[in-house]
């Protein structure tokens, strides 16, 4: 993490920089022109405009909640019954989970009103666990940690312009997902009778989702001086069950964001996000140890993220055009189908240039 932090300053440092010896000549670059990072799909193009694109998020998870109360492992482990053959109550506890995920993306125009985009992904899960002993009790007999890593799904998304008039544009996103991310994931687990099988891996340490997914939306974005703001409304509509018998919840996702740009290389946001997604429909019977993350029932619910970005983009000679931008996210709001992990932060770094 420490590099991807220094490289990420070294260019801000690069394009602030270049910034400050703009050119009037040359005509400003607006830095919210387009969205808060964690944005996708914000934004077309003109005929002929080629744009790529990488963004690296980080997200920690640190504990868990029943609905909106957090709740402690033994209370899991003495009240939460296991679905699964085995002990009566769940055994295994997860505590921490980070997730990395790298993301390229592309965009071209073949005309003004469409843009057409394509992104890939490639993830890093790691999660810790306690596991408790023998069948009942809350005697802690060690810890240990899964991890998954490779290509995630990819999409391709298009991008239909539906109004602009310089100061406000309107645009409908339809996108596909397509099933790249592995969904047989396995690692070696420590049980609570002591003995450290290779298993396959809980719904929440896959890489992708096994299906097609339709992902549908709506976005408007507005300008008045040095201010900008913006919405967004998508979803993730999943095409039947995957290959080992089930799908992911439908999601729902809407954000709002407001943006301040004293110069035109650098923008200030802030971005109200909501999500509310579904519950796992049918399940793996490979997925069945006495962990919270094998039960397809402590899966989904519903969120509100608070985020805080910048967006800085370079004004002359070889760093014109090209952007950074950063965003911090924490919840204010959960209310989960738990027991389930609850998320503390999200951050994302990333890079994009059009030509």
């Amino acid at each position: 993490m420490k590099s991807h932090y220094a490289i990420a300053l070294a260019v801000s440092a690069s394009l602030v920089a270049s910034a400050a010896l703009a050119h009037d000549d040359e005509g400003p670059i607006r830095a919210d022109g387009h969205a808060p990072i964690g944005v996708m799909g914000d934004h077309t193009h003109k005929t002929g405009e080629v744009m790529f694109s990488y963004r690296f998020m980080r997200m920690e998870m640190d504990g868990n909640r029943i609905g909106t109360d957090s709740v402690s492992p033994e209370t899991i482990v003495t009240t939460v019954a296991n679905p699964n053959p085995g002990p009566a109550t769940l055994r295994v506890v997860p505590t921490n989970m980070t997730m990395d995920m790298h993301m390229f993306g592309a965009m071209y125009a073949p005309t003004d009103w469409l843009t057409l985009m394509g992104m890939v992904q490639y993830i890093q899960k790691d999660m810790d666990h306690i596991t408790f002993a023998g069948m009942a009790g809350t005697t802690r007999l060690g810890e240990f940690t899964t991890r998954s890593k490779g290509f995630g799904d990819s999409s391709v998304t298009a991008l239909v312009r539906l109004y602009d008039d310089g100061d406000h544009r309107v645009h409908a996103n339809f996108g596909l997902g397509l099933p790249t991310g592995s969904i047989t994931e396995e690692d070696e687990v420590l049980t609570p009778m002591n003995t450290r099988p290779r298993l396959r891996l809980p719904y929440a340490m896959q890489l992708g989702t096994g299906t097609f997914d339709l992902l549908p939306g709506l976005t408007y974005a507005g300008r008045s001086g040095d201010f900008g703001w913006g919405a967004q409304a998508t979803s993730a509509l999943r095409l039947g069950r995957n290959s080992q018998g089930y799908s992911f919840g439908d999601e729902f996702r809407g954000t709002t964001w407001v943006s301040y740009s004293p110069q035109p290389w650098v923008s200030f946001s802030g971005r109200v996000a909501g999500k509310t997604v579904g519950k796992i429909d049918g399940g793996d019977d490979q997925i069945a140890a006495p962990v919270q993350t094998a039960d397809p029932d402590n899966y989904g619910g519903e969120t509100v993220d608070l985020s805080l970005g910048v967006n800085l983009v370079g004004q002359r000679g070889v760093l014109r055009g090209h952007r950074i931008a950063a965003e911090f996210g924490t919840p204010v709001y959960q209310d989960l189908n738990g027991p389930q992990m609850e998320t503390d932060w999200t951050f994302t770094i990333g890079y994009q240039y059009a030509f």
